[in-house]
């Protein structure tokens, strides 16, 4: 007997001091609880905060189980937008992406209001991201209000841009309204445009442009840049302004310089070459010589080397039917410039000087002067 009550003694006092010791965790849970639910608390992040493209998907992480259903009643984005949600399998990254597209150049924020874990607990929080920002002008050529512009191949307007256009679509709004021929870089950050028809002299012409996301619809183009240039007004001239009197003019009244042989006249006050053999004039035609502070030279030349269609790195231009006057090779007679995309200057600046110092000659009188002329062929050049 007595040794049955000291068992039921020893048993007494384990499940006491078991109970107890219980008792003790759980009242240090709840002062833990009660004084400090910290770690009961839900955190929010957001992976990607800043240049969040159109289509992307916006990754929301939590540091513990939400109840996904509650989170996505209590969800708000601001501006208001049509997203569609996913969960991954832990329930603590949710991924929202827009049905159509996120506004470009747009911050969300987004509200979880009195959300609630998976302990029961409520919380509340608010997060933000920032689309994509529209490319900006950086340069553009002419600058904004020059004056005296000629616009030429060589002297395009040139727009240079902040980042790669691969994923947007440019608008070019002129005024007064002209068309343009447009060429990219490589590199899709610089765009060169020339009108396909002359500028008006003495002009002032605006430009916009404009942008817009590729996957964004035609009326959500957005102004990013205006400028605007005047060009060069009309000079006073003493000769016939028709091109074709000012050809039988020249064909008519210049004097041949050589009686002997072949050889090139260039006549710079009037814009027109006249090729002459042995003494007599067999047919004249308007170029363009060398604008003011490049202007082609005056003397005493000769043709060094030919080639129907080299590539200029300098100007990366195609100059067909070329022909070097200088041996150094800085100045030549050629056809009109042309871009790697196949678009050719305008014969309007024919009988204007807008090269760079080269003598430029329209489709058709370039390629008959260029099999005409022999190496050796003498160039005089004159006012």
């Amino acid at each position: 007997m007595e040794e049955r009550a000291k068992r039921i003694k020893r048993t007494s006092l384990k499940i006491f001091l078991t109970l107890f010791a219980v008792g003790v965790v759980f009242w240090i849970i709840f002062n833990i609880i009660k004084n400090n639910t910290v770690i009961f608390d839900t955190r929010v992040s957001i992976l990607k905060s800043e240049n969040v493209r159109l289509g992307d998907t916006v990754d929301i992480f939590f540091n513990g189980y939400v109840s996904e259903k509650d989170i996505i009643q209590s969800f708000k984005i601001d501006p208001a937008d049509e997203i569609e949600y996913a969960w991954n399998k832990s329930a603590k990254k949710l991924s929202i992406s827009p049905k159509k597209n996120w506004k470009q150049d747009t911050e969300y924020f987004l509200y979880l209001n009195n959300a609630r874990n998976i302990f029961g607990f409520r919380f509340d929080a608010k997060l933000s991201f920032k689309t994509d920002s529209y490319p900006t002008v950086f340069f553009i050529s002419p600058t904004e209000n020059e004056k005296d512009v000629v616009i030429d191949i060589e002297d395009p307007i040139s727009v240079n841009f902040n980042k790669n256009l691969e994923d947007y679509n440019v608008k070019f709004v002129v005024d007064p309204p002209i068309d343009l021929a447009s060429q990219f870089n490589e590199q899709k950050t610089n765009i060169k445009l020339i009108p396909k028809k002359g500028l008006e002299k003495g002009i002032i012409y605006n430009i916009d442009v404009y942008v817009k996301h590729k996957k964004a619809s035609e009326n959500e183009y957005e102004q990013i840049y205006k400028s605007s240039f005047e060009t060069k007004p009309e000079e006073i001239v003493q000769w016939d302004k028709s091109p074709e009197i000012k050809l039988s003019q020249a064909k008519r009244y210049e004097t041949a310089k050589i009686k002997e042989g072949k050889y090139i006249d260039i006549n710079l006050k009037n814009q027109v070459m006249v090729i002459f053999e042995n003494g007599e004039a067999l047919d004249s035609y308007l170029i363009s010589s060398g604008k003011r502070g490049m202007e082609t030279p005056q003397g005493s030349f000769r043709i060094y080397n030919k080639h129907p269609r080299p590539w200029s790195k300098k100007y990366s231009l195609f100059m067909p039917y070329w022909m070097a006057i200088t041996s150094t090779g800085e100045f030549g007679i050629h056809e009109l410039p042309e871009w790697p995309g196949g678009y050719k200057e305008g014969a309007n600046h024919l009988g204007i000087p807008v090269s760079h110092g080269c003598v430029r000659l329209g489709v058709g009188p370039a390629k008959r002067v260029y099999e005409w002329a022999e190496i050796s062929t003498p160039v005089i050049v004159h006012y």
